[in-house]
């Protein structure tokens, strides 16, 4: 068998080990360490793993991973989300559908202090959800809205996802935060948008709450004006070049715990229950992070990431049609994999092949490009029906709703979603224009 045969054969028993509800990680551990013995034997991989564990996680950047996390914990348990949907649903409720458009704006908000989309969707779920059913709300509306709104998590800085492809791309992550600022709007506009519309047509789905006097729509800004000054410190700090991405990560948790302590609600338990969570999240996203690296280290003995950049670049195919193939296939990808497992397994070989192509843009503008490309298209996966994971997380959460009806409730925002992507391939600037404004 050539290595080529042999790579692809590797990738079909990961395939199957997936689908057979293996742990990813598992999964690609021993498929990785498989075909490195196959490959190069025992003494090589043993070699590899004597040193490759400390290579790969002392690293300064990936200790922004669960520094936020344990950040997005705090937040949850200080009650913060709780006061962020309430300051939205103040200023947005009384219109159409403004219970749907406040979780947005709750969503996107949180996502911007945890950086994960499951946590964004289960923890804005608790709280919107029933909220939104007490109010009237569809029950197909409501699990739609907070089923893409807990995407935002993903794309919206600080993104877990993001440093992960900074780190796989030897990208810059302060330019990548900058980079997903734009389309991360574009996205919380295109699903208010999309509720708007969706009103318009079901006007019963999304009846509108009462209008709140000015002084109480006051008041509960004044709840949440911490947040916006923790985010406005440790997020502004990073692209000011005031602090490091870690170093930001660290402030915010200083900050958001401070916070919690002033509110009264870090009890001893909630401390103790924010730093288990925490070190869970972190030690899942690792052990998948270690086992992409073997089976992508085993992957390069093959040469098939090099070859395959080769051959784009010598094809004479046209580099839109190669792009149209690589967001068919990050799309259904998306409806059958987590986001996290999906970046680790096909950047490491569809990057360099991407970077291949002439698009006519600078290196630097093409990979922000396709990283926050890929992002959007995961993040439409995660909300495409039969197996978007935010879907069945909000059906998890929403008793006695219909899996059909959810996935009724995404279709507009899938449609969203699908013009975003449009915009993204035609005008790429719109990805990079922000970073070169800012820095340079």
């Amino acid at each position: 068998m050539t290595p080529v045969a042999f790579g692809a054969a590797m990738i079909a028993a990961l395939v199957v080990l997936i689908a057979v509800r293996l742990p990813v990680a598992l999964a690609m551990g021993l498929t990785g360490a498989g075909g490195y013995v196959a490959l190069a034997g025992w003494a090589p991989l043993s070699s590899y793993l004597k040193t490759a564990m400390v290579d790969k996680f002392v690293s300064y950047d990936l200790a922004i991973i669960p520094l936020f996390i344990l950040m997005g914990q705090l937040a949850t348990r200080s009650g913060v989300s709780r006061s962020i949907f309430d300051a939205c649903n103040a200023w947005l409720g009384h219109r159409r559908g403004g219970l749907a458009m406040a979780s947005v704006a709750g969503c996107a908000a949180f996502g911007a202090i945890c950086g994960s989309s499951i946590a964004t969707a289960t923890t804005m779920g608790q709280v919107a959800l029933p909220e939104m059913r007490r109010h009237g709300t569809s029950a197909a509306l409501a699990a739609g809205t907070l089923a893409a709104g807990g995407t935002l998590g993903i794309l919206i800085p600080p993104s877990i996802i993001l440093v992960i492809y900074a780190v796989l791309t030897e990208q810059n992550i302060v330019k990548l935060f900058l980079a997903a600022t734009v389309p991360g709007l574009l996205a919380v506009l295109g699903f208010m948008v999309a509720i708007a519309l969706y009103v318009r047509l079901f006007p019963d789905e999304g009846p509108a709450g009462a209008r709140l006097p000015m002084r109480a729509r006051l008041r509960a800004l004044k709840r949440v004006w911490q947040v916006v000054a923790i985010f406005a410190i440790a997020i502004g700090g990073i692209y000011g070049g005031y602090f490091t991405p870690s170093e930001g990560a660290s402030v915010g948790v200083v900050l958001m715990a401070a916070l919690a302590l002033a509110l009264g609600a870090l009890t001893l338990r909630a401390m103790l229950a924010a730093a288990v969570a925490t070190a869970s999240a972190s030690a899942m996203i690792f052990a998948i992070l270690f086992g992409a690296d073997l089976f992508n280290v085993a992957l390069a003995l093959t040469r098939i990431p090099v070859l395959a950049a080769d051959w784009v670049g010598a094809s004479t195919l046209a580099p839109w049609l190669v792009l149209a193939v690589l967001i068919a296939l990050y799309l259904a990808l998306g409806c059958v994999m987590d986001s996290l497992s999906m970046i680790l397994l096909t950047v490491p070989t569809i990057f360099p092949a991407f970077m291949a192509l002439d698009f006519g843009l600078e290196a630097t503008h093409q990979a922000l490009w396709f990283g926050i490309l890929t992002l959007i298209v995961v993040e439409l996966g995660m909300i495409t029906p039969p197996v978007g994971l935010n879907l069945f997380v909000i059906s998890s959460l929403a008793d006695g709703v219909p899996t059909r009806a959810v996935f009724r409730g995404a279709v507009p925002f899938i449609l969203s979603e699908v013009v975003r992507v449009a915009l993204i391939v035609a005008f790429p600037a719109l990805t990079y224009w922000l970073v070169d404004l800012v820095a340079g």
